[in-house]
């Protein structure tokens, strides 16, 4: 059947028309997505930056408590140490207090140790002559020590109280020991024997003479021959070489009792 002029051209004009329409919402489709897109980029972007701020939210709120706990914590350990600092200004006052009733006592002290040594050297010179050396020597370095500015009050008098014991062990030990004794202006060795500050006796060293203290007269007095092997055996006993045994030994005496 032969087409129809006039049927031709609608049908053309309205394929064209299709066509143009199809191409146009191609395009028009195309750039919706594009759109859609951009929307979409457009939005990650915004919570990417969202999720950012949030972490950085976070973190300024965690460094925010950690600043807060410091603070306090640093808070607490200011108050403690005004309460340390106050308490140590207590302490120094005390002590201050405590340093001049010292000063005070060291004026009554100091004078006190220097009789205390004195009174020993006295009681040294009078008492029976027994280490003369020994004991002089003591008492030499109690003086020079008093005069010394480096050495404390306490350990002073520790020094001196030390010394009066020392002097009263002398009386509750036996002792023998060898040295010089001079008798008729002669110096020669002899073994002393001392029994507390009881006896003190002399023996020379060939047992030929034997003599005991007389506190009394303040002299030797020589012995008789009975008593030079008791005199042995009391110096054998005092340097442990032979057991404690009963001597008989002279023992001078006090006038009273005469």
């Amino acid at each position: 059947m032969p087409l129809n002029r006039k049927t031709l051209v609608p049908v053309l004009l309205l394929l064209i028309a299709t066509g143009a329409l199809h191409a146009a919402g191609k395009k028009t489709l195309k750039a919706a997505v594009n759109v859609q897109s951009e929307i979409e980029k457009s939005a990650a972007q915004s919570q990417k930056k969202i999720d950012s701020l949030a972490d950085k939210t976070e973190r300024m709120l965690a460094e925010y408590k950690l600043v807060m706990t410091q603070y306090e914590s640093l808070k607490g350990y200011n108050d403690q140490v005004a309460r340390i600092v106050e308490s140590q200004e207590e302490e120094l006052a005390g002590i201050d207090a405590q340093l001049a009733e010292i000063d005070a006592t060291n004026q009554g002290v100091i004078p006190l140790m220097a009789r205390m040594v004195e009174t020993l050297e006295k009681f040294v010179e009078l008492d029976v002559p027994f280490l003369p050396d020994e004991r002089h020597k003591r008492i030499a370095e109690l003086r020079a020590l008093l005069d010394r500015a480096d050495v404390t009050i306490s350990e002073k008098y520790r020094r001196i109280l030390e010394a009066y014991q020392v002097e009263m062990e002398y009386g509750r030990t036996i002792e023998a020991y060898t040295d010089e004794i001079e008798t008729e202006g002669a110096r020669r060795s002899v073994d002393f024997l001392r029994i507390g500050r009881t006896a003190f006796l002399y023996q020379t060293l060939d047992q030929k003479e034997t003599a005991v203290w007389n506190a009394r007269t303040g002299a030797w007095e020589l012995l008789g021959d009975e008593f030079r092997k008791p005199v042995m055996q009391g110096l054998r006993i005092a340097r442990k070489q032979a057991p404690p045994d009963l001597i008989k030994l002279p023992i001078p005496a006090p006038e009273a009792a005469r």
